[in-house]
């Protein structure tokens, strides 16, 4: 059995203006740079393997947390949101023509002009994942996290989520073969350095 944890990078520009980042490589802004230097790694996660995806705030969020560079791993990238990409999802939603959805209505097939549905999220994903040999974090996206913790839980995309992904946190999964479950506990909260 393998213990598997993900946790979403720290803040950018587009996050605090609620734009939609997808693929676009943003930066982390200089107050989430400051914010993540306050945290490390959890007792029990100093040694795992340690990944990120390619996108800048991704392997950032990594090093300063971890203290180390990750491996980047290209399945790991954010969802592919298309044209949507640095639009506001609250603009979208307010015209009945663009398609948008809420994530409680889009089932695995859902997928954003030109971009990712869940299940195509979950094909790049799912291979590597069932590779890995020993426990591992991975520090990446929102869009990367659900899809795995969706497998996990066995949610379909429909209807509220089963959890919620927030920052500073690693999520726990548990990997045996090719099954994933919730691992218990399934959230570990960031260590405050110097405590």
């Amino acid at each position: 059995m393998i213990r598997f944890s993900m946790m979403r990078h720290g803040h950018t520009a587009w996050n605090r203006a609620h734009q939609i980042q997808g693929r676009t490589d943003i930066p982390l802004d200089d107050q989430a740079r400051k914010d993540l230097s306050e945290f490390a790694l959890p007792e029990g996660w100093e040694e795992a393997d340690l990944y990120a995806s390619p996108l800048s705030r991704a392997r950032e969020t990594a090093k300063i947390v971890a203290g180390r560079d990750p491996h980047v791993v290209d399945a790991l990238i954010e969802m592919d949101w298309g044209k949507w990409e640095g639009k506001k999802g609250v603009d979208l939603k307010a015209d009945p023509n663009s398609g948008f959805r809420d994530i409680e209505a889009w089932g695995w097939d859902y997928r954003p002009p030109a971009g990712e549905s869940p299940r195509e999220v979950w094909a790049r994903v799912a291979p590597w994942l069932f590779s890995l040999q020993s426990d591992t974090i991975a520090v990446c996206h929102i869009g990367t996290m659900r899809m795995v913790l969706a497998k996990a839980y066995g949610w379909d995309f429909m209807g509220p989520a089963p959890f919620a992904v927030k920052r500073n946190r690693l999520f726990v999964v548990e990997i045996q073969g090719h099954e994933i479950k919730i691992a218990d506990p399934s959230i570990v909260r960031l260590k405050r350095r110097g405590s």
